[in-house]
């Protein structure tokens, strides 16, 4: 009895001055400004600034979820509180399943190092984790984090949902004439094919996989560069997860009660969500041949409860004497400007080159266009970068989505160069639509400098057999700018008409300690400067020359002197005769004074 109740006031606790206080203290911790109804509903303030996500550009396609609110216990209660059916089953609603827990922490860490700016805790991972698919079904995942069966919502097919055409072929939800809400953390195939990632380390992006979803909504959540310890960025970033108000105050109620404290349960221990936002009174259906998850007790397919009496009746209400009015037929749903987008067509961009670590100075512009070639404004345009490169748009992101202009035109923010030379591919593509897109060659050049110079003036010098005291240092630029990370070889040279190695004369040495007379492989600092491993000299005097060479043609030659060693003087003989001069026994004998 004690359980029941329990779980009654849970699933009411919406209406409660409990569950009013908790969003309350939610509010005053993380959205300055926002306030709480009678309904214990947050109103989140700028929450309608937030970006107006088309389902399509959703993580889940704005598919269903779980409401069910947290616990009205501690979040992390003591062993010996609770007992019996209502202690577990409060234990294991408050704990997370300790592979997905180990998934959230992971997925924390790689954040911090790759964008330490976005401040997303863990915690907001598991408590969309927790309205997304009940922490993974209560933690049936095998041990490397795959779910034990698929986890996919409704079919997108426009029916009480958004109509998202099949994008995977099938490849994520089997599916292959909608799309569907796949795994732990329920992105849709269209979203995961750019926002996938491999959590686990196996090679693969598997949206089945709880270590690779908790780190692909990580990088989703942190785009844009949003700081998620700002709370209109947090709740920008949560809205564009499910573009739902009830689903923001649900995630945000669930990330409170984690910050708050948690416990590890053993995976396949924790206890299923009961209700769905789909299966809400009057929520719109679920989409046809998807099941509601059974509820406790009652068994999944269970046929629906009848109807209740009538009041002052035993049976229920008679049907009407009298037919129903004809029904009015619905009136067709006009196109939306994407339903009219025929292809798309290049609008004037030109050549895709920049060398690494630079900005491109040229942005791709896609124009949207009908059958006939009229331009199609307020479509989104989808641009993603494929291919093998770390190149990405500003933010760091590999895919943006732009809305066409009153001429038909998106254009692509600037695409930055990682440092991976080669060709690659940008795809233009309508989002939400599946119709003929347009590629973008583009190509990473190596670093480049266009003048090498010196830095100091003193000359170098050495002995035969010793070693240079001063180290070669030289600067490279482009365009009068430093020119950082350039590759250099450095080659010990015969003359200045001659490039061959030199066999003699000044070296380096390599780790081994033998004589080499070329270098490769050397890079500048960001500064553009490069300092030369020490050189010595063998028992060749003379001029010599060290030649320094960059990628893209920079050409520096220092002279080298070796000078020869100091010769000392001849040590004297003692056989040898003294100096008369010096002879005390040659001196004249002093004359007595008369």
């Amino acid at each position: 009895m004690a359980a029941h109740i329990g779980r009654r006031l849970r699933k009411g606790a919406a209406t409660t001055a409990v569950a009013a206080a908790a969003v309350a203290a939610l509010s005053a911790s993380q959205a300055p400004g926002a306030t709480v109804d009678d309904q214990g509903r947050q109103n989140t303030g700028d929450a309608t600034s937030a970006p107006d996500t088309a389902a399509d550009d959703s993580a889940t396609g704005n598919s269903p979820y779980y409401t069910d609110l947290p616990p009205l216990n501690s979040p992390a209660p003591s062993p010996s509180a609770g007992s019996g059916e209502a202690g577990d089953r409060s234990a294991a609603e408050a704990g997370i399943p300790a592979t997905v827990l180990d998934a959230y922490k992971k997925a924390e860490a790689a954040l911090r190092e790759k964008k330490a700016g976005c401040n997303l805790p863990w915690q907001l991972l598991a408590a969309i984790g927790k309205v997304e698919s009940g922490q993974a079904r209560g933690g049936r995942v095998t041990a490397d984090g795959t779910t034990v069966t698929p986890i996919l919502g409704p079919q997108l097919d426009g029916n009480g949902f958004a109509l998202i055409r099949d994008t995977d072929n099938g490849a994520y939800d089997d599916n292959r004439m909608y799309d569907q809400a796949v795994g732990p953390m329920q992105f849709i195939p269209s979203t995961w094919s750019w926002a996938g990632r491999d959590g686990n380390g196996d090679g693969r992006k598997d949206p089945n996989n709880i270590y690779d979803a908790a780190l692909a909504a990580g990088h989703y959540l942190c785009r844009f560069d949003w700081d998620l310890s700002k709370p209109g960025d947090l709740r920008k970033a949560i809205l564009s997860y499910n573009n739902s108000t009830e689903y923001l105050n649900t995630v945000l109620s669930w990330l409170e009660y984690y910050r708050k404290g948690t416990h590890e349960i053993p995976d396949g221990t924790g206890a299923l969500p009961e209700d769905r936002s789909d299966a809400h009174p009057g929520a719109t259906p679920s989409a046809p041949g998807t099941t509601p998850p059974a509820q406790p007790g009652k068994p999944s397919g269970s046929p629906p409860s009848p109807s209740p009496s009538a009041p002052g009746t035993g049976s229920p209400s008679a049907p009407p004497t009298t037919p129903p009015p004809p029904t009015t037929p619905p009136l067709s749903t006009p196109p939306t400007p994407t339903d009219t987008v025929h292809h798309l067509e290049d609008a004037g961009t030109g050549t895709l080159t920049a060398m690494a670590g630079h900005t491109f100075a040229e942005r791709i512009s896609t124009r949207a266009e009908t059958e006939a070639g009229k331009a199609v404004a307020k479509v989104r345009i989808r641009f993603t970068i494929v291919g093998d490169t770390d190149t990405t748009f500003a933010g760091g992101e590999s895919v943006a989505t732009v809305t066409t202009d009153a001429s038909g035109v998106a254009v692509a923010p600037a695409l930055q160069a990682g440092e991976r030379t080669g060709a690659f591919a940008v795809q233009a593509a309508v989002a939400g639509r599946s119709v003929k897109g347009v590629p973008y060659k583009v190509t990473v050049t190596q670093r480049v400098a266009d003048a090498l110079t010196r830095v100091g003036e003193k000359e170098l010098t050495c002995v035969a057999g010793g070693e240079f005291a001063e180290p070669v240092e030289v600067k490279a630029t482009h365009g009068g700018e430093a020119a950082g990370k350039v590759a250099v070889t450095a080659k010990l040279v015969t003359s200045a008409d001659d490039p061959a190695e030199n066999d003699k004369g000044p070296y380096f040495k390599d780790a081994e300690g033998k004589t080499i007379r070329t270098l490769n492989g050397l890079r500048t600092g960001p500064d553009g400067q490069l300092t030369l491993p020490k050189l010595y000299a063998d028992d060749t005097v003379g001029t010599f020359l060290l030649r320094l060479t960059t990628a893209g043609g920079a050409t520096l030659e220092v002279e080298l002197t070796v000078e020869p060693a100091a010769t000392p003087g001849p040590d004297p003989d003692p056989s040898a005769d003294p100096d008369p001069s010096t002879d005390p026994s040659t001196e004249p004998s002093e004359t007595p004074a008369a």
